[in-house]
């Protein structure tokens, strides 16, 4: 085996790794990350596992009921949205 067909299976192997770990869901990678974590990795590594492994919902929201609205009113999810009218912008003609 020489040194490029080397280097071409380490980047196909990373590139791999790359796409699994972005296309799986976030529970899944939560799980990993946590798993991960039990492993002697170094500190940015650990870092950013902590990160995945802490994270919340995809969005980032922490769900409906943690709206900072809410939050601010008191109210619950369902009592204290306010009804807000749509508003349709037409499309500009070519």
């Amino acid at each position: 085996m020489n040194f490029q067909s080397l280097t071409v299976g380490v980047v196909v192997a990373l590139s791999f790794a790359f796409a699994t770990w972005t296309l799986m869901p976030q529970t899944l990678r939560a799980a990993l990350a946590r798993g991960l974590l039990g492993l002697p990795v170094p500190g940015f590594l650990r870092q950013r596992l902590q990160a995945v492994a802490n994270a919340s919902a995809g969005c980032g929201c922490s769900g409906c009921d943690k709206s900072p609205a809410l939050s601010a009113k008191g109210a619950s999810p369902r009592l204290g949205a306010q009804a807000q009218p749509l508003v349709f912008h037409p499309r500009k003609g070519k």
